[in-house]
């Protein structure tokens, strides 16, 4: 009598509520006063200086005309907003002040067997450009250039780990062409329905005792991945690989029942479902299987390095497209000690350039290795900074403002690019481009992948 107790459960699937209500908790107050005091921290601090920032810069702002006096523009301040437009400002200067900077390379070509191998410098590159001269006319005076290393190696792409909220939500950006909170809207749909499991979760990794082939099973009726699924079933099934994180509250997503794609409501529908069962299924394969061959040759004093990759399975990029990893020319036989004269050797010059704005994902990434909101707000911070146009988004076509130019008017807000291609993006700049006042970042801080490790399949050799 007079005990209160909870039934505690994070998501409405049915076998967690019954879980809940035979194992019922006694009310935790001590995490109950911590959730009012930061609810009530959020509501003092954003009330506060979002009316002073409303009164008094929203008035300084019409004053200069950035806006009409007649406008009602609510200046709002958050502390995660804040910080997540702060990353898209800190890499705007990093665009705007960046520097070009000149460096000069050796290329060496030689074509054996028919075959033209292209020899990369293994100083890549140098902003000396005397110093380059000198290195170069070293291998001119050397005229023969001598085999040091022939190897041939395994390689292999692994798989990606299983998918978590944040992955979720930068690859839908990145892939699916929607921003991060349409794909969270839509992910939260499916889970009402019942196709997928519940969509916020950081843990990326699944339990040892959760029955995966039977989520496998119901896959194989899929006119489109059905088959890769049965051929799992009959032998190709591997288990996911561990990530780092689990909340101890939820799964990784994961596909929960089969469902046509005309079943389905709408487009989006349909292309978040299939990246969360392509994920899925990619996740019980196998990594991909490959071989590198690498030669390496002493020309002058200088080393030059050439390679080759035959992929020999694909194994989970049969189901994922998102990867790409794909055999390239393969190197004529060299042995070691083996002398030539290059076919062509030249000096190359060429210039830093500066980093790309902030991508969605990359916005994503920052905030998730910087702790700002958690996984379920990040899509509602970045949204909210766009509707107070404190960022602005446009396509990545556009370029980069040049030195000394900022096409921006007085009051616009920096831009974030919508990410409209498969390549990870962010610092393009190799070497060390200046940026006045940023330094020498030359990648321009490139969005590191988040907790736990890189998320995408990675290389290893």
């Amino acid at each position: 009598p007079g005990k209160v107790v909870r039934a505690r459960f994070s998501n409405i699937e049915r076998a967690h509520i019954i879980q809940a209500a035979r194992n019922p908790i006694l009310l935790d107050e001590n995490s109950a006063n911590a959730v009012a005091a930061r609810i009530e921290l959020d509501l003092r601090i954003g009330a506060s200086f979002t009316r002073w920032q409303t009164l008094e810069i929203a008035q300084y702002l019409k004053d200069r005309g950035v806006f009409s006096s007649e406008e009602k523009k609510i200046l709002s301040y958050g502390g995660c907003q804040f910080p997540t437009l702060g990353f898209v400002v800190d890499r705007y200067f990093m665009v705007k002040n960046f520097v070009p900077e000149p460096y000069w390379a050796i290329k060496v070509t030689h074509v054996k067997d028919d075959i033209t191998v292209n020899f990369r410098w293994a100083r890549i590159n140098l902003f000396d450009r005397m110093a380059v001269i000198i290195l170069f006319e070293r291998c001119l005076t050397a005229k023969y250039a001598k085999v040091i290393k022939v190897q041939t190696k395994p390689a292999s792409k692994w798989k990606p780990l299983p998918l978590t909220t944040v992955e979720l939500q930068k690859m839908g950006s990145r892939f699916l062409r929607m921003d991060s909170q349409r794909v969270m809207k839509v992910a939260e749909d499916l889970y009402n329905k019942g196709f997928i499991s519940y969509p916020r979760t950081e843990t990326d990794q699944f339990d040892r005792g959760m029955d995966l082939r039977a989520l496998v099973q119901k896959q194989t009726q899929s006119q489109t991945w059905g088959l890769f699924a049965q051929n799992l079933m009959n032998g190709g099934f591997n288990q996911p690989r561990q990530g780092r994180n689990n909340d101890k509250a939820h799964p990784p997503i994961h596909p929960v029942n089969f469902v046509t794609p005309n079943a389905l409501d709408n487009q989006d529908e349909r292309k978040v479902y299939e990246f969360v069962v392509r994920r899925f299924l990619a996740c019980c394969s196998e990594d991909a299987k490959g071989s590198r061959d690498e030669v390496g040759i002493l020309y002058g004093s200088e080393i030059f390095n050439a390679s080759g990759l035959t992929v020999l399975a694909r194994n989970y990029l049969d189901v994922y497209p998102y990867d790409k990893w794909t055999s390239t020319q393969q190197l004529p036989q060299f042995q070691v000690g083996e002398t030539f004269e290059p076919t062509e050797a030249r000096m190359t010059e060429g210039k830093t350039s500066p980093p790309g704005f902030l991508t969605e994902p990359d916005l994503i990434a920052l905030m998730d290795a910087n702790g700002i909101g958690t996984d379920a707000t990040m899509a509602e911070h970045i949204a909210r900074v766009k509707e107070r146009e404190y960022v602005m988004t446009r396509p990545r076509a556009q370029r980069a403002p040049a030195e000394g130019e900022d096409e921006r008017e007085e009051g616009e807000a920096p831009p974030v690019q919508e990410d409209n291609d498969d390549d990870d993006v962010g610092g393009r700049g190799r070497g060390r481009g200046r940026g006045r006042g940023r330094g020498r970042g030359g990648r321009g801080g490139r969005a590191g992948g988040g907790r736990g490790g890189g998320q995408q399949g990675g290389v290893q050799e």
